[in-house]
Order: C-alpha cells, then sequence, then structure tokens
C-alpha cells in the first residue's frame, strides 16, 4: 500500500538517500525527482514536502532519511 500524507514541512534539514528501488520527492517550487539506489536528495527547514513515494506499484524501494532539527522542534509541521 503506497504511503499517502498531507503536505508538510519538517523544521528540518533532511538528506534523504536510496538504498534499493526508486523513489519519487517532491518540493514546492521544485521538479519532481526519481531517485535510484545510490541517490540523494535534500529538504530545507523551510521546504514544503509535496511529493515522497515509491516510484513503482510492484517493486519495494528503500531509504533512510537523516534529519538535523533543533531539540524540541515538532517532527512533522503540516502546511495549511
Amino acid at each position: 500500500m503506497p504511503c499517502v500524507w498531507a503536505q508538510h514541512r519538517h523544521n528540518a534539514s533532511v538528506f534523504v538517500y536510496v538504498l534499493m528501488g526508486r523513489v519519487v520527492m517532491q518540493v514546492a517550487g521544485g521538479k519532481s525527482v526519481t531517485l535510484h539506489a545510490g541517490q540523494s536528495f535534500f529538504e530545507g527547514p523551510s521546504d514544503v514536502h509535496l511529493i515522497g513515494r515509491n516510484a513503482s506499484t510492484t517493486e519495494a524501494a528503500r531509504f533512510i532519511a537523516f534529519f538535523v532539527k533543533d531539540r524540541g522542534a515538532p517532527f512533522v509541521q503540516p502546511v495549511h
């Protein structure tokens, strides 16, 4: 089942590294990009995250995300 969420930001610098498969990412003002294993993506503290999903409906994808944020800051901030 695909992961679906509302537009949001993280109040953090987020570094994404794709371990396997393909992942689609997009932030507001940027183009949608398809990342393959070994590729990375950066999301800044003020970026609005629009898309983050597996590029395939039949093959698994795995990525790791490293968040650099202020202690006590909310992990996710909804965008209205």
